[in-house]
């Protein structure tokens, strides 16, 4: 994990979920994913969308090349844990990542993308068809 995101899940933590910086105004979880090749637990703070189909996160990383590493690990081990920031506070449960097929993948940015514009300028940057990944409650 890198210093940005340890002090962003530190804020997080602390804060009841509400963080500053790149993430301030945004709905954040921490995902926890177990590593692809090592077995060994992963963290990483990503932004989601609460959609009527359910609950939703984006591999973008960005816009660069390569998916997250989180994705990575969860398309190998699907079962996560999740601590998802609501009005109420730090809410957390155990889930099934499922991604989400490209017909309901590019409905589904279209309405994230009217949410957060950023997540436009992050599928314009790279080649790659930026997976949406749904969380589902155990």
């Amino acid at each position: 994990m890198t210093g940005f995101n340890d002090r962003v899940i530190a804020e997080f933590r602390a804060n009841e979920g509400r963080v500053g910086g790149p993430f301030e105004g945004s709905q954040l979880l921490i995902l926890h994913t177990t590593g692809a090749k090592t077995g060994e637990g992963r963290v990483a703070p990503v932004m989601y969308f609460a959609e009527p189909e359910g609950l939703f996160v984006v591999a973008s990383k960005a816009g660069t090349p390569e998916n997250p590493s989180w994705f990575h690990n969860l398309v190998a081990h699907p079962h996560v844990h999740v601590e998802q920031a609501t009005d109420a506070g730090i809410v957390e449960f155990d889930a099934t990542a499922e991604v989400v097929e490209r017909e309901q993948r590019d409905i589904l940015y279209e309405r994230i993308i009217a949410r957060a514009p950023g997540f436009a300028a992050y599928q314009h940057k790279t080649d790659r068809v930026i997976p949406v990944v749904r969380l589902v409650t155990a």
